[in-house]
């Protein structure tokens, strides 16, 4: 059995090149700890209106997803929501989760454990894991798990990140002699608008740019933002670049194809919360674009900060 709190990630998740693969990595190594006989796996999906859910009980499972509603009372929407590992024999769940219980108890579960899979700022989902005899979860117990759901984390995480490398070329980033850029992998959660808009006035006080630039950047980053939570229901990364006066801000979601463009849908209320984002995003920068392909959406806008009033920037 695998150490996960030393060392690098198991040879299968540190070679997975998509989610399904990660997944049954995941599996095989679950099912390597004493006494499981049945583990399940959940991402966060929908802005944390879902979960995607692979259960399995064999260490080559077929990759058969299906979805949990965030609403469901089930241990592991409980730990997404809170992020605390959850642990117990089986009759401790019983009051709250009596149907589970049941059904578990009939397939010979006597404990169940349900950790997070930690994310930048919610978790990406969590793992469920199910023993056929009494655990004691004693502290290094608990710590194997956690640090094992880090390592399933990280796996994820890189996948992702190469979907957006692959698709870069997408990506309006400057190609110019810009020595100053930024970035920050988002999370599929509503928090991520706060994060990025924090993230961003930081990068760009530190960066010497003024009030004015920053709060209109803002603004068009949250409608950016906003956009790839709701509609792409996947992770996402901000680019955000400086260079010959003009300041440029990406955002690129994982969320698959879909059409080659984005359109701008007319709103007579131009500050309407939801609806508005492309019309406020063309009407607050110098220029703005969108771009679909197999792996995700790149949106982003560009700010001239050549004009004094609009920059502190020399």
């Amino acid at each position: 059995m695998v150490d996960y709190r030393t060392g690098a990630a198991p040879a299968g998740l540190a070679a997975a090149a998509d989610i399904d693969t990660v997944a049954r990595a995941l599996v095989r190594e679950l099912l390597t700890l004493p006494d499981v006989h049945r583990v399940g796996i959940a991402l966060v999906e929908g802005g944390g209106r879902r979960l995607r859910f692979l259960p399995a009980s064999s260490a080559e499972p077929p990759a058969e997803w299906c979805h949990i509603d965030a609403y469901d009372d089930v241990p592991l929407t409980g730990v997404v929501r809170t992020g605390a590992l959850v642990y117990g024999d089986l009759g401790s769940f019983e009051g709250r989760y009596a149907g589970l219980v049941s059904r578990q108890r009939d397939a010979g579960t006597q404990a169940l454990a349900a950790i997070p899979l930690p994310g930048v700022t919610a978790p990406l989902g969590g793992l469920l894991l199910y023993y056929d005899r009494p655990q004691i979860f004693a502290e290094s117990q608990c710590d194997l798990l956690v640090a094992l759901a880090s390592r399933g984390a990280d796996a994820v995480r890189r996948v992702r990140a190469r979907g957006v490398a692959a698709s870069a070329s997408a990506v309006a980033v400057p190609s110019d002699t810009s020595s100053r850029t930024a970035s920050l992998a988002l999370d599929d959660d509503p928090r991520a608008v706060g994060l990025a808009r924090r993230f961003l006035r930081q990068t760009l006080t530190a960066w010497g740019l003024a009030d004015d630039p920053i709060e209109t950047a803002q603004l068009c980053l949250s409608e950016l933002v906003t956009n790839a939570v709701i509609h792409a229901d996947a992770t996402s990364d901000l680019t955000v670049a400086l260079g010959d006066g003009l300041l440029t801000v990406a955002v690129r979601d994982h969320g698959g194809a879909g059409p080659e463009t984005a359109e701008v849908v007319e709103d007579e209320d131009p500050l309407r919360v939801f609806g508005r984002g492309l019309v406020l995003v063309e009407a607050l920068s110098d220029s703005w674009g969108s771009v679909r392909d197999a792996v995700g959406t790149s949106s982003w806008f560009v700010l001239d900060l050549t004009d004094d009033a609009r920059s502190a920037v020399s």
